[in-house]
């Protein structure tokens, strides 16, 4: 497939008027959706920001690839964006960005798609390209230049020639989308190594799977590795060698400065304690000890949610029939009820501390680590330790499995297949059950009721308190580290029967959109036209409690939307807690309210109120737009 197939005359615009970056995505997204291109304009600009979070699409050199892979886009498609004066886009080099390509993938992009995706980020490469790109007066000319380069890239990939002697190094490249950073990585390190006189081969692990695939002999006979990634590939194969591990920017950025490091092997030996048949990786050096555990914790919780949310909401469908309706002993009984609270009491509310523990471990120890995490997290569950016992499980079987490996590394090579299949299970599980049993349950087990007891006993001043504060946790960074740390907070406490937390927390989620949405309406001269076209997209994302809708306009003017934002939450949060309202369900915003326990109407009204105060606070904050 040629790229002006997903470039097109109507996906030009050569005459950004943005300034910002929030902005220029904005108006990249508007193009795309004017052409028809896309399912859910919001959904998909939600996805372009969530990629933004990760790193940087800002590559350099006045180059912006914002790009995403969702369901939200119709059909696969590039939108082309010039400014000739330059946008701060927070690019590697920190220079402003000329040149943005916003590539919008579907869910189910085929190859043909994505290799014409990564062919546009080799294209973009070549200076005399960039040069042309930005002196271009139309469309059809901008068309051209890229119809012209797009014919030469049509090589099929040649098998590398290595000499007995000779350096020959070998690399993976990845990015968390799969789309552009993955292959500009792969073909910045090729003609470096072209220019260098350097043999490499480069792995490359796009949407479409891995390409170009390193054999065994081929890793064997390399000098050193290089993993450019930002995701997790796999490392077992590179057992014993020197082995380099950047981001996937750095592959693009520093390609000399890598590959003369794995000339001089300037890198530790990697050394993958686990058996052939597990795909083990080691930590990367660069990613700090609190980096590690927040990456372990939420692998954990990321597979935990559906299950409180999909239990959560079952159990307050029951309530419907009446509080009781659920016991068979109680007048209102109902045997939908029972069976609603069944499902999502029973079995999905009782599920999701193993499986909290379960992915805990298994991302510190892979596939081995799953069993004993498991165990121990159904051990944490039985006794009372609840959502804290998890975690403690959690972490406990993965260190506990990685110790275990180490310890039988030495077994003769006859016993490796044993393993994964009998050792790593056997011991893995009896450690962290004899642990859990006399070490870890009564204790946490007695601080878990304690937490629960004291919560469930606050004053109605002190229960406004820590709604303020959950609610103001909820909105200072949108869905960073703080807002996922109060959100972790009320689902753990939804495990433990404690319900009024998790209500002050979705409403602070849901004002800071709505909020800004009220703003847009109430002080039309605040906002740029962008900003209100904005709006109501706005509505439906606090509505639906995603909070990160808001953030494009924190993005443009943090020192006046953050603040007005969090004071809308906090007023929300603490009026929440002062209602007593209850929430079974951490998700689901405005549909879940019929499902609360105490008024749904006051729960709104809580909601309503937070918002109208984040908009006043905007417009008396927020400048005139010139």
């Amino acid at each position: 497939m040629r790229i002006t197939e997903l470039l097109t005359k109507n996906t030009i615009h050569l005459h950004l008027k943005s300034s910002q970056k929030a902005e220029v995505i904005e108006e990249l997204v508007q193009v795309l959706d004017v052409a028809g291109k896309l399912n859910d304009r919001a959904e998909y600009k939600q996805a372009i920001f969530h990629r933004e979070e990760q790193s940087t699409t800002g590559i350099g050199e006045g180059i912006a690839i914002p790009h995403a892979k969702t369901a939200a886009v119709k059909a696969p498609a590039i939108v082309f964006g010039r400014s000739v004066s330059g946008i701060e886009y927070e690019s590697l080099d920190g220079m402003p960005a000329h040149l943005f390509f916003m590539i919008a993938a579907p869910e189910g992009a085929n190859d043909t798609h994505l290799q014409a995706l990564s062919k546009l980020s080799t294209i973009l490469l070549k200076e005399e390209v960039r040069k042309q790109l930005l002196e271009a007066q139309t469309e059809e000319e901008a068309l051209a230049i890229i119809n012209e380069h797009d014919v030469q890239e049509e090589e099929e990939e040649e098998a590398v020639s290595v000499a007995e002697n000779e350096p020959f190094v070998v690399a993976v490249t990845a990015c968390p989308t799969g789309i552009a950073h993955t292959y500009m990585s792969a073909d910045s390190l090729k003609a470096k190594a072209e220019e260098m006189g350097i043999a490499i081969k480069v792995e490359t692990n796009g949407s479409g799977g891995a390409k170009n695939v390193l054999t065994s002999e081929e890793i064997e006979r390399a000098t050193a590795v290089i993993v450019a990634a930002d995701t997790q590939v796999q490392m077992a194969r590179f057992n014993g060698k020197h082995v380099i591990e950047v981001p996937v920017a750095e592959g693009i950025r520093k390609p000399q400065e890598l590959i003369e490091r794995a000339l001089k092997q300037e890198a530790p030996i990697f050394k993958d304690s686990s058996n052939k048949d597990d795909h083990g990786h080691k930590e990367s050096a660069s990613r700090g000890i609190g980096a590690t555990i927040y990456k372990h914790l939420m692998s954990g919780v990321s597979n935990m949610l559906p299950f409180v949310i999909g239990g959560g909401i079952l159990i307050a469908l029951g309530f419907l029939f009446g509080y009781n309706a659920h016991d068979p002993n109680d007048p209102s009984y109902n045997i939908i009820a029972e069976a609603l609270n069944t499902i999502g009491g029973g079995n999905a509310f009782a599920l999701m501390v193993p499986v909290l523990a379960g992915f805990i471990a298994m991302s510190i120890a892979d596939r081995p680590g799953f069993a004993p995490g498991m165990v121990g997290g159904m051990m944490a569950a039985t006794s009372g330790a609840g959502f804290l016992g998890g975690l403690v499980a959690g972490f406990l079987g993965g260190y506990i499995v990685v110790g275990i490996r180490k310890l039988l590394a030495g077994l003769p090579s006859s016993l490796e297949g044993i393993k994964t299949i009998l050792l790593f299970p056997l011991l893995g599980i009896a450690i962290t059950g004899f642990i859990m049993h006399f070490v870890v349950n009564t204790p946490l087990s007695a601080l878990n009721t304690w937490i629960s007891n004291w919560l469930s006993s606050l004053g109605t001043a002190n229960a406004v308190l820590l709604g303020v504060i959950l609610g103001l946790m909820m909105a200072i960074d949108m869905g960073g580290p703080i807002n996922k740390a109060a959100y972790l907070f009320g689902t753990g406490l939804i495990a433990s029967g404690v319900y009024e937390p998790m209500a002050a927390i979705m409403a602070g989620g849901m004002v800071p959109p709505l909020g800004i949405a009220l703003a847009t309406f109430l002080f039309k001269n605040k906002f740029s036209k962008q900003e209100r076209e904005a709006g109501p997209v706005n509505i439906v994302m606090g509505l639906s409690f995603i909070t990160e809708g808001a953030i494009p306009f924190a993005a443009a003017d943090p020192l006046r939307v953050i603040p007005s934002v969090a004071v809308g939450a906090a007023v929300a949060g603490g009026l929440s807690m002062m209602f007593n309202i209850g929430l079974q369900a951490p998700h689901g915003g405005i549909f879940v309210f019929p499902l609360v326990s105490g008024s749904w109407l006051l729960y709104l009204l809580a909601v309503i109120i937070g918002a109208i105060v984040s908009a006043i606070l905007l417009g008396l904050l927020k400048k005139p737009v010139k």
